[in-house]
C-alpha cells in the first residue's frame, strides 16, 4: 500500500458521486464519497450511521460493522474508480485475498476506504486495498475484479 504522502490530494472539482457511477443503491450502498483519485488510486469515505438495519442483530449491545460490509464498501470503491476510466457497466468481485481485520468499527465511525490498483488487464483488475478509521488502519485484502461491460448479462 502507497505511503499517506503518495496518494493523490483532493481534487479542485468535485468528483463524480458514487450513485453516479455504481449501480448499488441504500441499503446496499456503502461508499458515501470519493475524497480524491487519479488513474490508478482512489480515496473513499462511509459514515455507518447508528440505524443501519445490520447493527440491530450484529452483536446487540455491543453493535460493530460486519466485515464483509467493510469488504464491500472496498470493492464500491474500486468498482467507481474501474468504471470512471472504462465509461461504464458493472464490476464484479471475483476473489479475496489475505484479508486480515485488526479492530472493529463501531456506530457512528467514519471509515476511509484506500485502493491502489496493482494490475489491470483487459477486463480484470486486482488492488490493494485498505480500511482505516482516522490512523488506525482497521482492515486490509487484495481485491480482484471483473469489469462486466455495459449491456453484457452474467
Amino acid at each position: 500500500m502507497a505511503k499517506d504522502t503518495d496518494w493523490p490530494e483532493p481534487p479542485a472539482e468535485p468528483p463524480a458521486a458514487p450513485t453516479d457511477v455504481l449501480p448499488h443503491r441504500p441499503p446496499f450502498l456503502f461508499l458515501d464519497r470519493i475524497v480524491a483519485h487519479d488513474d490508478a488510486r482512489v480515496i473513499g469515505e462511509r459514515t455507518f450511521p447508528a440505524d443501519e438495519p445490520f447493527f440491530a442483530g450484529h452483536f446487540p449491545g455491543h453493535p460493530i460493522v460486519p466485515g464483509v460490509v467493510l469488504i464491500e464498501g472496498l470493492a464500491q470503491t474500486l468498482a467507481w474508480l474501474a468504471l470512471t476510466r472504462t465509461g461504464g457497466g458493472t464490476v464484479l468481485l471475483t476473489g479475496v485475498d489475505g484479508c486480515r481485520i485488526r479492530r472493529p468499527v463501531s456506530p457512528g465511525e467514519t471509515v476511509t476506504y484506500r485502493i491502489a490498483v496493482t494490475r489491470s488487464r483487459r477486463n480484470m483488475v486486482v488492488a490493494e486495498g485498505e480500511v482505516r478509521v482516522g490512523d488506525d488502519r482497521v482492515l486490509s485484502a487484495t481485491l480482484k475484479g471483473f469489469i462486466q461491460p455495459p449491456g453484457s448479462s452474467g
